[in-house]
């Protein structure tokens, strides 16, 4: 990406909302870690994952759910406290319904996990393929925002 390229970015990312989408919608290494150079520099944390399973009841919903956690966790995005825990699974919860919308009962899911937080409010952001056949692969994506509420991290 060129430096053009990266000013303009930089101009674009305004909130945790932004910065997780653009994150989650990169499609090589190169981009990835274009994107999160930005991120830093502009003060946000900020963890990428990816998980797939098909959409049954439970399989999908509960992969994306330990897979945000585990990466939040993990990369010190949060701390293990209940305002914590509260605000991002509220957040994955809203991302994960914009993927999920009008998807076949068994269908297969292919998403990137993008996870922002700045100093008030965390941001998920699922950008990834839906089929029901390799010949029918469709993007889909998911952005969930919460408040992390008043502790101090």
């Amino acid at each position: 990406m060129s430096e053009k390229n990266c000013a303009f970015m930089s101009q674009s990312i305004r909130s945790v909302a932004t910065a997780a989408m653009i994150l989650a919608l990169t499609r090589t290494m190169e981009d990835e870690a274009t994107a999160k150079k930005m991120l830093a520099e502009q003060g946000y944390k900020f963890v990428v994952t990816e998980v797939g399973g098909k959409s049954l009841v439970g399989d999908f919903q509960e992969k994306t759910t330990k897979a945000v956690l585990g990466a939040a966790l993990n990369s010190g995005i949060i701390s293990k406290s209940p305002t914590n825990y509260h605000a991002l699974l509220h957040a994955a919860d809203e991302a994960k319904r914009g993927i999920l919308i009008n998807v076949a009962s068994s269908c297969s899911l292919a998403v990137k996990i993008a996870i922002v937080r700045d100093a008030s409010w965390i941001a998920v952001a699922l950008f990834g393929e839906s089929a029901l056949h390799p010949l029918t692969n469709h993007e889909r994506a998911g952005l969930g925002i919460m408040h992390l509420g008043s502790q101090d991290e």
